[in-house]
Protein backbone atom coordinates (compact mmCIF):
# COMPACT_ATOMS: atom_id res chain seq x y z
CA UNK A 1 0.00 0.00 0.00
CA UNK A 2 2.71 2.58 0.77
CA UNK A 3 4.38 1.80 -2.57
CA UNK A 4 1.12 2.41 -4.46
CA UNK A 5 0.68 5.73 -2.70
CA UNK A 6 4.21 6.74 -3.62
CA UNK A 7 3.60 5.85 -7.27
CA UNK A 8 0.45 7.99 -7.34
CA UNK A 9 2.35 10.89 -5.82
CA UNK A 10 5.13 10.58 -8.38
CA UNK A 11 2.77 10.67 -11.41
CA UNK A 12 3.04 13.95 -13.39
CA UNK A 13 -0.34 15.62 -12.87
CA UNK A 14 -1.49 18.37 -15.22
CA UNK A 15 -2.08 21.78 -13.76
CA UNK A 16 -5.77 22.78 -13.51
CA UNK A 17 -5.30 25.58 -16.04
CA UNK A 18 -3.65 23.23 -18.54
CA UNK A 19 -6.35 20.60 -18.13
CA UNK A 20 -9.14 23.16 -18.56
CA UNK A 21 -7.37 24.60 -21.58
CA UNK A 22 -7.09 21.15 -23.16
CA UNK A 23 -10.80 20.40 -22.59
CA UNK A 24 -11.76 23.79 -24.02
CA UNK A 25 -9.46 23.22 -27.00
CA UNK A 26 -11.00 19.82 -27.78
CA UNK A 27 -14.58 21.08 -27.50
CA UNK A 28 -13.85 24.19 -29.50
CA UNK A 29 -12.14 22.33 -32.34
CA UNK A 30 -14.99 19.85 -32.55
CA UNK A 31 -17.66 22.56 -32.67
CA UNK A 32 -15.77 24.90 -34.98
CA UNK A 33 -15.14 22.15 -37.51
CA UNK A 34 -18.83 21.24 -37.59
CA UNK A 35 -19.88 24.87 -37.99
CA UNK A 36 -17.16 25.44 -40.59
CA UNK A 37 -18.38 22.49 -42.66
CA UNK A 38 -21.95 23.83 -42.56
CA UNK A 39 -20.69 27.28 -43.53
CA UNK A 40 -18.83 25.83 -46.52
CA UNK A 41 -21.87 23.81 -47.65
CA UNK A 42 -24.19 26.81 -47.48
CA UNK A 43 -21.61 28.93 -49.29
CA UNK A 44 -21.59 26.45 -52.17
CA UNK A 45 -25.41 26.43 -52.22
CA UNK A 46 -25.44 30.22 -52.29
CA UNK A 47 -22.98 30.22 -55.20
CA UNK A 48 -25.36 27.98 -57.16
CA UNK A 49 -28.22 30.36 -56.38
CA UNK A 50 -26.12 33.31 -57.53
CA UNK A 51 -25.30 31.66 -60.85
CA UNK A 52 -28.97 30.78 -61.42
CA UNK A 53 -30.06 34.33 -60.62
CA UNK A 54 -27.56 35.77 -63.09
CA UNK A 55 -28.44 33.42 -65.96
CA UNK A 56 -32.20 32.96 -65.70
CA UNK A 57 -34.41 35.56 -67.47
CA UNK A 58 -37.25 35.37 -64.96
CA UNK A 59 -36.86 38.57 -62.97
CA UNK A 60 -40.11 40.12 -64.17
CA UNK A 61 -42.82 38.77 -66.44
CA UNK A 62 -46.30 39.04 -67.85
CA UNK A 63 -49.61 38.45 -66.12
CA UNK A 64 -53.21 37.86 -67.17
CA UNK A 65 -53.80 41.58 -67.83
CA UNK A 66 -50.67 42.34 -69.87
CA UNK A 67 -51.16 43.14 -73.57
CA UNK A 68 -48.22 40.92 -74.50
CA UNK A 69 -46.62 37.74 -73.21
CA UNK A 70 -43.00 37.69 -72.13
CA UNK A 71 -40.44 37.82 -69.37
CA UNK A 72 -37.23 39.73 -68.65
CA UNK A 73 -33.96 38.95 -66.96
CA UNK A 74 -30.85 41.00 -66.44
CA UNK A 75 -29.69 40.82 -70.05
CA UNK A 76 -31.91 38.24 -71.77
CA UNK A 77 -35.61 38.66 -72.44
CA UNK A 78 -38.40 37.07 -74.48
CA UNK A 79 -41.52 38.89 -75.73
CA UNK A 80 -44.49 37.84 -77.83
CA UNK A 81 -46.61 39.62 -80.38
CA UNK A 82 -49.95 38.49 -79.02
CA UNK A 83 -51.70 38.48 -75.64
CA UNK A 84 -50.22 36.63 -72.67
CA UNK A 85 -51.83 33.21 -73.33
CA UNK A 86 -49.90 33.07 -76.61
CA UNK A 87 -46.51 31.42 -76.11
CA UNK A 88 -44.95 32.43 -79.43
CA UNK A 89 -42.06 34.40 -78.04
CA UNK A 90 -39.03 36.04 -79.60
CA UNK A 91 -35.96 35.91 -77.34
CA UNK A 92 -33.28 38.61 -77.53
CA UNK A 93 -30.28 39.69 -75.47
CA UNK A 94 -26.85 38.49 -74.50
CA UNK A 95 -24.34 39.65 -71.91
CA UNK A 96 -21.59 39.58 -74.53
CA UNK A 97 -23.64 42.01 -76.66
CA UNK A 98 -24.40 45.01 -74.45
CA UNK A 99 -26.28 46.77 -77.25
CA UNK A 100 -29.00 44.11 -77.07
CA UNK A 101 -29.78 44.93 -73.42
CA UNK A 102 -32.86 47.21 -73.45
CA UNK A 103 -31.87 49.57 -70.62
CA UNK A 104 -28.78 51.14 -69.10
CA UNK A 105 -30.06 50.18 -65.66
CA UNK A 106 -30.25 46.55 -66.77
CA UNK A 107 -26.64 46.77 -67.96
CA UNK A 108 -25.45 48.14 -64.62
CA UNK A 109 -27.48 45.56 -62.69
CA UNK A 110 -25.99 42.79 -64.85
CA UNK A 111 -22.45 43.96 -64.07
CA UNK A 112 -23.07 44.08 -60.30
CA UNK A 113 -24.72 40.65 -60.20
CA UNK A 114 -21.83 39.28 -62.29
CA UNK A 115 -19.37 40.74 -59.77
CA UNK A 116 -21.27 39.08 -56.93
CA UNK A 117 -21.09 35.75 -58.77
CA UNK A 118 -17.34 36.11 -59.36
CA UNK A 119 -16.77 37.01 -55.70
CA UNK A 120 -18.66 34.02 -54.32
CA UNK A 121 -16.92 31.64 -56.74
CA UNK A 122 -13.58 33.13 -55.68
CA UNK A 123 -14.60 32.57 -52.07
CA UNK A 124 -15.14 28.87 -52.80
CA UNK A 125 -11.73 28.72 -54.48
CA UNK A 126 -10.16 30.32 -51.38
CA UNK A 127 -11.40 27.42 -49.26
CA UNK A 128 -8.49 25.40 -50.63
CA UNK A 129 -6.21 27.75 -48.65
CA UNK A 130 -7.39 26.10 -45.41
CA UNK A 131 -4.78 23.40 -46.11
CA UNK A 132 -1.93 25.89 -46.53
CA UNK A 133 -2.66 29.14 -44.65
CA UNK A 134 -3.80 30.29 -41.24
CA UNK A 135 -7.43 29.32 -40.64
CA UNK A 136 -8.38 32.69 -39.17
CA UNK A 137 -6.97 34.57 -42.17
CA UNK A 138 -8.86 32.39 -44.64
CA UNK A 139 -12.15 32.83 -42.76
CA UNK A 140 -11.77 36.61 -42.67
CA UNK A 141 -10.82 36.77 -46.36
CA UNK A 142 -13.90 34.75 -47.30
CA UNK A 143 -16.03 36.91 -45.00
CA UNK A 144 -14.98 40.09 -46.81
CA UNK A 145 -15.67 38.44 -50.17
CA UNK A 146 -19.15 37.37 -49.05
CA UNK A 147 -19.87 40.82 -47.67
CA UNK A 148 -18.86 42.45 -50.96
CA UNK A 149 -20.93 39.85 -52.78
CA UNK A 150 -23.97 40.88 -50.76
CA UNK A 151 -23.30 44.56 -51.46
CA UNK A 152 -23.11 43.88 -55.21
CA UNK A 153 -26.39 41.97 -55.06
CA UNK A 154 -28.03 44.85 -53.20
CA UNK A 155 -26.88 47.30 -55.87
CA UNK A 156 -28.05 44.99 -58.66
CA UNK A 157 -31.50 44.53 -57.12
CA UNK A 158 -31.87 48.28 -56.46
CA UNK A 159 -30.73 49.40 -59.92
CA UNK A 160 -32.75 46.84 -61.89
CA UNK A 161 -36.20 48.50 -61.36
CA UNK A 162 -34.78 51.79 -62.66
CA UNK A 163 -34.91 50.29 -66.15
CA UNK A 164 -38.58 49.33 -66.11
CA UNK A 165 -39.45 52.40 -68.15
CA UNK A 166 -37.79 50.92 -71.27
CA UNK A 167 -39.97 50.89 -74.36
CA UNK A 168 -39.91 47.11 -74.71
CA UNK A 169 -41.13 46.66 -71.14
CA UNK A 170 -43.82 49.31 -71.54
CA UNK A 171 -45.12 47.50 -74.61
CA UNK A 172 -45.49 44.32 -72.59
CA UNK A 173 -46.57 45.68 -69.21
CA UNK A 174 -48.78 48.58 -70.30
CA UNK A 175 -48.61 52.36 -70.37
CA UNK A 176 -48.67 52.66 -66.59
CA UNK A 177 -45.25 51.04 -66.38
CA UNK A 178 -42.40 53.27 -65.24
CA UNK A 179 -39.33 53.33 -63.05
CA UNK A 180 -39.97 51.19 -59.97
CA UNK A 181 -43.53 50.57 -61.21
CA UNK A 182 -44.32 47.39 -63.11
CA UNK A 183 -47.81 48.26 -64.26
CA UNK A 184 -49.63 45.05 -65.19
CA UNK A 185 -46.51 42.86 -64.98
CA UNK A 186 -45.33 40.96 -61.93
CA UNK A 187 -42.09 40.08 -60.18
CA UNK A 188 -40.85 36.57 -60.96
CA UNK A 189 -38.97 34.01 -58.88
CA UNK A 190 -35.42 34.94 -59.98
CA UNK A 191 -35.78 38.48 -58.58
CA UNK A 192 -37.14 37.10 -55.30
CA UNK A 193 -34.29 34.61 -55.17
CA UNK A 194 -31.78 37.43 -55.64
CA UNK A 195 -33.29 39.34 -52.71
CA UNK A 196 -33.12 36.23 -50.55
CA UNK A 197 -29.51 35.81 -51.67
CA UNK A 198 -28.65 39.18 -50.12
CA UNK A 199 -29.71 37.90 -46.71
CA UNK A 200 -27.80 34.66 -47.26
CA UNK A 201 -24.61 36.54 -48.14
CA UNK A 202 -24.84 38.73 -45.03
CA UNK A 203 -25.46 35.75 -42.72
CA UNK A 204 -22.59 33.75 -44.22
CA UNK A 205 -20.27 36.75 -43.98
CA UNK A 206 -21.18 37.32 -40.33
CA UNK A 207 -20.61 33.64 -39.54
CA UNK A 208 -17.21 33.68 -41.26
CA UNK A 209 -16.16 36.76 -39.28
CA UNK A 210 -17.21 35.06 -36.03
CA UNK A 211 -15.30 31.88 -36.87
CA UNK A 212 -12.21 33.88 -37.85
CA UNK A 213 -12.24 36.00 -34.69
CA UNK A 214 -12.75 32.97 -32.46
CA UNK A 215 -9.79 31.29 -34.09
CA UNK A 216 -7.67 34.38 -33.40
CA UNK A 217 -8.84 34.70 -29.78
CA UNK A 218 -8.20 31.04 -29.10
CA UNK A 219 -4.73 31.24 -30.62
CA UNK A 220 -3.85 34.25 -28.45
CA UNK A 221 -5.18 32.56 -25.30
CA UNK A 222 -3.17 29.46 -26.12
CA UNK A 223 -0.02 31.54 -26.53
CA UNK A 224 -0.62 33.27 -23.19
CA UNK A 225 -1.05 29.98 -21.35
CA UNK A 226 2.07 28.58 -23.01
CA UNK A 227 4.05 31.64 -21.97
CA UNK A 228 2.75 31.63 -18.42
CA UNK A 229 3.16 27.95 -17.60
CA UNK A 230 6.93 27.68 -18.24
CA UNK A 231 7.52 30.75 -16.11
CA UNK A 232 5.45 29.35 -13.26
CA UNK A 233 7.15 26.00 -13.52
CA UNK A 234 10.67 27.48 -13.47
CA UNK A 235 9.81 29.74 -10.55
CA UNK A 236 8.49 26.76 -8.62
CA UNK A 237 11.59 24.73 -9.41
CA UNK A 238 13.88 27.58 -8.39
CA UNK A 239 12.10 28.10 -5.07
CA UNK A 240 12.14 24.39 -4.35
CA UNK A 241 15.80 23.99 -5.17
CA UNK A 242 16.99 26.85 -2.98
CA UNK A 243 18.09 25.45 0.35
CA UNK A 244 17.29 27.49 3.43
CA UNK A 245 20.37 28.98 5.05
Amino acid sequence: MPRKRERKKNRPNMLPSQEASKIYHDNYMRNSRAIGVLWAIFTICFAIVNVVVFIQPYWIGDSVNTPQAGYFGLFHYCVGTGPSPSRELTCVGSFSDFSSIPSGAFKAASVFVLLSMVLILSCIACMALFFFCNTSTVYKTCAWMQLLCGVCLVLGCMIFPDGWDAEVIRDMCGEQTGKYSLGDCSVRWAYMLAIMGILDALILSFLAFVLGNRQTDFYLDDLQTDNKDPGDATSKVSTCCVEPS
